[in-house]
């Protein structure tokens, strides 16, 4: 098995209707809440928000590293990224 580079650590109670979340370095800490357009109150962040920021800060990372590669400058880029939840005849989601 390999060596673990990193661990990232985080605390949620309550959920994702009326839950709260933090970080256990205390760099993120949020109130969640399931959005409006899925029957909730919305107000707050939901895991699928978490999700796209983690995705699109991956991304802008993976075309840094491949510019790097490449030997060409990459300056500053904004990456838009969208999760998409789709409803299944089962009552879940894909």
């Amino acid at each position: 098995m390999a060596k673990t580079l990193y661990t990232a650590e985080a605390q949620v109670t309550g959920g994702r209707d009326e839950g709260h979340g933090k970080t256990s370095d205390g760099a993120l800490e949020v109130d969640l809440r399931v959005p409006s357009e899925m029957g909730g109150d919305g107000g707050g962040t939901n895991p699928e928000q978490l999700f796209a920021v983690g995705y699109a800060s991956c991304f802008e990372s993976a075309l840094k590293v491949m510019a790097r590669r490449q030997r060409v400058e990459s300056g500053d880029a904004t990456i838009d990224s969208k999760v998409h939840l789709h409803p299944t005849q089962a009552g879940g989601f894909e």
